[in-house]
């Protein structure tokens, strides 16, 4: 998948598209690109974006932003309008094709550039003394870091402590992590970012989720993945057995007939949803035998080899 900038370029999806569209486009891309699942060597990066596309397109109040600022959503402050944004980059882009000409050339009549920059860096310009190349009050800029998550504390949440490096040295600062988070996903601090100019707002931080890898769970997406060990008995005859989940423990209807590889689906009792339905969990069936047989047990599996007529290599 080539490099997209657009959101919805990355989802596949039109501008237009609804939630349920956006969640299908996301559950299907995060599906194929996923690292456990992909043999692309892009695969991770292609999940990450593929993942921060999601996070800001599901989120209505985030898209709305999106939409009205593209790329600079997370730059622009709160109270900017969105047409004065726009005609500021257009006259922009104007002033950089006329360069040389003189502020006045290449702009319609009554274009006033000092309202313009005013209305969308917060303050007039060209005033003495009113910040670095006398802009006015400048915003300041959004910062981003990582932070590894475990899979339990993308279960059940909780707070963390978060040391970030910053020009003025570390700090440490107390987060919440919110309940059903996951790898990619962009966790906002307001007024956490870079420091503003001449009292104007500080900007955002953005901490990246980082999943951490799990001895027994694999993510993808909301869904997760976990073995569950079988006794030959369990998976011929059928059981009902116990699974420790990183949600508590679940009991697992096994059907009579189980192979090794069987996925068990738990409706909903995978990773939790904020904006819609939770994950699932899928149990992959695997079969155990014993490694030191008992006599008696020996006897046993002797006599059903001698009265079975199952083989498993014509069952394929």
């Amino acid at each position: 998948m080539a490099p997209a900038r657009d959101f919805y370029e990355v989802l596949g999806v039109p501008h237009t598209a609804s939630q349920d569209e956006i969640q299908r486009a996301y559950r299907k891309l995060a599906r194929k690109h996923h690292p456990d699942v992909s043999k692309d060597p892009d695969s991770e990066e292609n999940f990450k974006r593929v993942s921060e596309a999601y996070d800001v397109l599901s989120d209505p109040a985030a898209r709305k932003r999106y939409d009205a600022f593209g790329a600079d959503f997370r730059k622009v402050a709160d109270d900017v309008d969105p047409d004065a944004f726009r005609r500021a980059q257009q006259a922009g882009a104007r002033r950089g094709r006329s360069a040389g000409a003189g502020v006045g050339q290449g702009f319609p009549a009554d274009f006033d550039l000092d309202d313009l920059l005013g209305s969308v860096f917060g303050g007039g310009r060209g005033r003495p003394g009113s910040g670095p190349g006398g802009w006015g009050p400048i915003p300041g800029a959004d910062q981003e870091t990582e932070v590894d998550v475990s899979v339990e504390e993308a279960y059940r949440g909780g707070q963390r402590s978060v040391t970030i490096q910053g020009p003025d040295g570390a700090r440490t600062l107390k987060v919440t992590i919110p309940a059903g988070v996951t790898d990619g996903q962009r966790i906002r601090l307001g007024g956490q970012g870079g420091r503003g100019t001449d009292g104007a707002p500080a900007g955002d931080l953005y901490l990246i989720v980082r999943t951490a890898p799990h001895p027994r769970y694999r993510l993808q997406g909301r869904d997760v993945y976990v073995d569950l060990p079988l006794a030959p008995w369990e998976a011929a005859l059928g059981a009902t057995v116990a699974l420790e989940t990183p949600d508590g423990e679940a009991k697992v209807k096994v059907p009579a007939g189980t192979s090794s590889g069987r996925r068990l689906r738990l409706r909903n009792r995978g990773l939790p949803s904020t904006r819609g339905s939770a994950g699932h969990l899928f149990a992959e069936a695997r079969v155990m035998v014993p490694g030191d047989l008992s006599p008696q047990e020996r006897q046993l599996f002797t006599e059903l080899a001698a009265t079975s007529d199952f083989d498993p290599r014509r069952q394929q």
